[in-house]
């Protein structure tokens, strides 16, 4: 690895910028243009300036009246998202855990960030000679997989859309999904069972379960999903997958403040089950909880 020449990569005006963002702490939550130059040393001409750009980003708040900047509502929405991926994973955690030892399965926990997906939490046996290349902290294209089908699914259209502009389908199997409507009709079906079965779509030979995790405000903010050798499972194991990961999910988000109900394990009259491609209707059925209509 090349010596990176840490002068030549050095920028004292964004230096200066987060040095005044670092200014303002439970003591000091507003402060006057002439308080930060005092407590920077630094002219009032070069912190309006810094100040001026901070704010266009919202990175700072101004008071019109006060005459006073404070922390501005862009880092509340940015520590939001740390907080938050921290969060579900030690939520997550325990459950992943029950998971991985209940089906003996690689279990993944995954969720958007930058418009990639994340994989954030993997449980799997040490013991297992055949792992899975995705670990924690990797990024992948948003639609990748299991994962990044099911949280693209409860996007809006809109964001889709965003993201398949930015970010084009592009195949990692040759059971891809490269079309862009019918990618679009999959989430749609995904969105509408609630959750998704991916048979060698991201990798070969291999099949992914995953469900939603949604949040206190109903929004869906991680997938869990559990990865297996296909050959491994006829329609009977898949079933019992299903449910499992189902279960985890509705944990999860219910320890996550969801109060929404319980999604159905089985089809109903009004709403027949959207089966996997590759799987025929009367190989897959999951059967009814008890106390479920």
């Amino acid at each position: 690895m090349p010596t990176l020449n840490k002068e030549a990569f050095y920028n004292r005006s964004l230096e200066r910028a987060l040095k005044i963002l670092c200014v303002f702490n439970a003591d000091r939550q507003a402060l006057t243009l002439s308080q930060l130059s005092q407590i920077l040393n630094l002219p009032k001409a070069t912190v309006l300036r810094l100040c001026s750009t901070l704010i266009k980003y919202d990175f700072l708040g101004y008071n019109q009246q006060s005459k006073q900047y404070s922390l501005g509502l862009k880092l509340f929405e940015l520590g939001g998202i740390v907080l938050s991926s921290f969060s579900i994973r030690r939520v997550a955690s325990p459950y992943l855990i029950q998971l991985q030892s209940k089906l003996s399965k690689t279990v993944f926990l995954g969720i958007l960030q930058d418009n990639e997906l994340v994989y954030i939490d993997k449980k799997e046996d040490l013991m297992n000679p055949i792992r899975f290349g995705s670990q924690i902290g990797q990024h992948r294209p948003p639609y990748f997989g299991m994962i990044g089908q099911t949280l693209m699914a409860f996007l809006t259209d809109s964001e889709v859309n965003r993201l398949l502009q930015k970010i084009p389908l592009t195949p990692a199997t040759k059971k891809s999904i490269t079309n862009e409507k019918e990618f679009k009709e999959r989430l749609a079906k995904i969105r509408k069972q609630g959750f998704v079965v991916d048979e060698g779509e991201g990798i070969d030979g291999i099949t992914g379960v995953a469900a939603p995790i949604r949040d206190f405000t109903n929004k869906v903010v991680a997938g869990v999903g559990v990865g297996f050798i296909s050959s491994s499972e006829d329609s009977k194991g898949l079933e019992k997958i299903i449910k499992d990961v189902l279960r985890t999910a509705q944990t999860i988000s219910q320890e996550l403040g969801y109060l929404g109900r319980r999604p159905a394990l089985s089809s109903t009259k009004s709403e027949k089950f959207q089966r996997p491609r590759g799987i025929s209707s009367d190989r897959l059925r999951i059967p009814k909880e008890k106390g479920e209509t």
